[in-house]
């Protein structure tokens, strides 16, 4: 039983669910814990790394890209207590969203012949753009905006600049309780994205994969590197608890935070 999805995104970076909705989308699913985890950014409306909003316990996280050399991976961060690096990082890490968004869109519109309506602005991500093409008079639907226009090596794709591996696992480490990799099994090598968790705190265990994956190697860097487990949905809409922590597994987490 999913007790704790870990990893929820809102409104505040590329999802649908706003803050003041996530309570309501967590009992629905039957969920007491989330952890609410936007691409780059942190929530302002939260003053603790833990709290509680009707009913609901509340985890203030946090996911970040960063470069580790010959792959890209997200790190995610447990229990955000902002430091003045973690804001001057994750402020320019905004700008340069901006900027991207900003080339990304002007390349849809030129090469579609359409105006998608998206101001750049911080927060912006590929999905918001994705979901102005499908509302466009274009005929895309959202996954052939990824396919074809706005996904990795697609002629809208632009990369952003992102911190060092050594700089984001630095900075969350002394902004947060917990800092663990996420979705271990979607980069193009697992095995070298799993061999960074000998420098991180935890690891995402249970995800809602698109594809049958098979966990034992990251089981087998759970008990090498004595990991706490992570999971979660990835939600960006507003349906929570397709993948999660157990009850062990969520008190083991709220612990260490």
């Amino acid at each position: 039983m999913v007790v704790a999805d870990a990893h929820v995104h809102t409104t505040r970076s590329d999802g649908t669910l706003t803050l003041d909705a996530v309570p309501d989308a967590a009992r629905s699913a039957g969920v007491e814990v989330v952890a609410l985890t936007d691409h780059d950014r942190i929530q302002p409306a939260l003053d603790a790394p833990v709290t509680e909003r009707e009913g609901i316990t509340l985890v203030h996280g946090i996911e970040l890209r960063v470069d580790a050399g010959d792959l890209r991976v997200d790190l995610l961060g447990y229990g955000v207590d902002p430091t003045p690096a973690l804001t001057e990082l994750v402020e320019a890490i905004q700008r340069d969203r901006a900027e991207r968004g900003r080339a990304i869109v002007e390349c849809v519109e030129d090469r579609l012949g359409v105006d998608l309506g998206v101001e750049p602005r911080p927060g912006l991500g590929r999905p918001h753009i994705a979901r102005a093409v499908a509302e466009s008079p274009a005929d895309y639907d959202y996954q052939d905006a990824f396919d074809h226009l706005v996904g990795d090596d697609c002629p809208c794709y632009v990369a952003r600049d992102i911190p060092t591996f050594e700089r984001g696992r630095a900075v969350l480490a002394e902004a947060c309780g917990v800092v663990g990799l996420a979705h271990p099994l979607r980069y193009d090598d697992p095995d070298a994205a799993l061999d960074l968790t000998a420098d991180l705190d935890a690891v995402e265990r249970y995800y809602p994969y698109a594809h049958d994956a098979d966990p034992t190697p990251v089981e087998r860097a759970i008990e090498a590197h004595d990991l706490l487990v992570t999971g979660g949905s990835d939600a960006h809409d507003e349906q929570l608890g397709r993948a999660g922590l157990d009850r062990v597994a969520t008190e083991r987490l709220l612990a260490a935070l």
